[in-house]
């Protein structure tokens, strides 16, 4: 079964200032597939990861040379409505950050902000991704209640319940367990697994069995290059590379 391409990175190199964080990536991202990004700490896996929404336009002195595409549009061009970019391509990080407002309320907040006024349609959308991040059971007598009095894992679920709200294409978690528990961790990787039937998931992870577990292709990435990306059975058991075999083996990393 053929999966499209959804988005890409050609020739891609990062800078913060001066320094060179991302050298020549070249990365393709399937459709309704699981993208895991492994390596180890400063590597460039969240750098990149940033590069698919511009979050690092935030950073002063960030300038990026190539070009990331989304449905072979290229994104990273002046005139690209960065706003409608982060629509298509949701964001949930790595510590939990509900708004200090109800559970209704952060689910609902994006399509607020993209001009929604139709609070049956804001309803329905919030109950459906509350649904989606598998939620909805536990908060459903709570909706009005500070999304701070709920645990971590499901803040973290709620994040990801507020980035689908948007119905974006494309959904990026930079290390989304690794502030859970095992348990809430495991829900979390559920969660994916149902989730990339609607949406195309990037994943950073530090946990090479979490990458195992979660993603259709893997991507290693070291010292801001990319070493070898292929489906992650091949990468975790027949590595074409010997730094790759080093870190997935424990060796290094």
């Amino acid at each position: 079964m053929k999966h499209d391409l959804k988005m890409a990175a050609v020739h891609l190199d990062f800078y913060y200032g001066e320094f060179k964080a991302l050298e020549g990536i070249n990365l393709e991202i399937p459709e309704n597939r699981v993208t895991a990004l492994i390596g180890p700490s400063g590597c460039g896996k969240s750098t990149f990861l940033r590069c698919l929404n511009r979050m690092n336009d935030l950073i002063p002195g960030a300038r990026t040379t190539g070009d990331v595409l989304l449905d072979g549009v290229k994104i990273n061009t002046p005139q690209l409505d960065v706003v409608e970019l982060r629509r298509k391509v949701g964001m949930v990080f790595q510590k939990p950050n509900p708004f200090p407002k109800s559970v209704f309320e952060n689910v609902g907040y994006g399509l607020r902000v993209n001009g929604v006024r139709d609070k049956d349609y804001i309803s329905s959308q919030v109950e459906k991704s509350l649904i989606a991040a598998g939620l909805f059971d536990e908060v459903k007598d709570r909706l009005y209640d500070s999304a701070l009095g709920l645990s971590g894992g499901q803040q973290q679920r709620l994040c990801i319940a507020r980035a689908v709200a948007l119905e974006p294409e494309v959904v990026l978690m930079d290390e989304p367990a690794s502030a859970l528990d095992p348990i809430a961790t495991q829900k979390i990787e559920e969660l994916i697994a149902a989730l990339k039937r609607r949406y195309t998931i990037v994943i950073v992870t530090h946990s090479m069995q979490q990458a195992a577990r979660v993603s259709d292709r893997t991507a290693f990435f070291f010292m801001g290059k990319l070493v070898e990306v292929g489906p992650t059975e091949d990468v975790f058991t027949r590595p074409a590379n010997q730094q790759t075999e080093d870190y997935v083996t424990g060796r290094f990393g």
